[in-house]
């Protein structure tokens, strides 16, 4: 592969690691409103596979109503070389400026926010010590950098959000350099396996890392005998075991580790209105479930007797 001339003038000195980073696999994720997802995925995919094509990188979104804990917004994740993602995360945020400055019609370009998903194993190399390396990326991008605390509410969550703020050039420049520092580190670029990792290790809605050792980290030497038990919930309370966007069951997975299956609208336990609530796990994770599901319940009940 020749050299371009930027790289040929580029006065750092070269590490060793350095070229090798650019073709290093990598990936990032980031945060999209439902909306702007299916403006990104276009009519029957047909803009999601321009843009897989114009930038070699591969572009996975999480599923209608898989959202990132405590948001409404669904993730992208782009995969690739540093060049590919680069490329493939410019083509996306060009075409979600351009149709939010249509909408805005000022000629000014307004200054926006994007977040990233990043594992808080890796935060520490950005933010770096004292601060230092953030502050640099701050001082050379001129974008605003922010990373969210980790949020303890939802168990098992392992990502934080980095908030970027700026014009699309000043958000390129600090993605350059967010990049290139996360891809420096080893762990990360085997740390994701889908857009919604977090989602997936609940066993919630989505691909299920098989028990068996195949699914990398998640061996069976952790895993306790599984069982199902099935419980009944009225029809009317089943949304407060869902949540908005399914948040609750969500929650209820990531806490105890089960994974939960609600019966189709009609499909009863027998000889009642209650729907199927079906419990897979250990015996722990069952019983804590079973008494978390029961407390969304009764707090309406409770209300509604109030």
């Amino acid at each position: 592969m020749e050299s371009t001339p930027e790289e040929l003038t580029n006065n750092r000195s070269p590490e060793p690691s350095e070229s090798d980073s650019v073709e290093k696999p990598t990936h990032v994720r980031f945060l999209v409103s439902n909306a702007a997802a299916g403006s990104v995925i276009g009519k029957g995919g047909s803009t999601i596979t321009e843009f897989q094509a114009k930038s070699g990188a591969r572009i996975q979104l999480s599923r209608n109503q898989e959202f990132f804990p405590g948001t409404t917004d669904r993730i992208i994740m782009i995969s690739g070389s540093v060049k590919e993602v680069v490329t493939g995360l410019e083509l996306i945020l060009d075409k979600l400026h351009s149709e939010l400055h249509a909408e805005d019609g000022s000629d000014v370009e307004p200054r926006r926010r994007l977040r990233l998903v990043v594992p808080n194993s890796s935060c520490g190399g950005i933010i770096g010590k004292g601060g230092a390396t953030i502050k640099s990326f701050i001082e050379e991008s001129k974008a605003g950098i922010k990373i969210s605390p980790l949020d303890n509410t939802y168990y098992g969550l392992s990502d934080r959000l980095v908030t970027l703020s700026g014009t699309f050039e000043e958000q390129m420049r600090a993605i350059d350099l967010i990049l290139s520092k996360l891809t420096e580190d080893d762990h990360y670029s085997q740390n994701v396996h889908s857009p919604y990792s977090y989602a997936a290790t609940a066993g919630y809605n989505s691909v299920n890392y098989a028990p068996n050792g195949s699914g990398g980290k998640y061996q069976n030497h952790k895993e306790e005998a599984s069982t199902t038990v099935t419980m009944g919930v009225s029809d009317e309370h089943i949304g407060l075991v869902l949540g908005r966007g399914g948040r609750n069951i969500m929650e209820i997975t990531q806490m105890t580790g089960a994974r939960i299956k609600i019966s189709d609208r009609g499909d009863f336990m027998s000889g009642t209105t209650d729907r199927k609530v079906s419990i897979t796990g250990s015996q722990r994770a069952i019983q804590q479930a079973e008494t978390m599901i029961k407390q969304k319940v009764d707090s309406a009940s409770e209300r509604a007797t109030e």
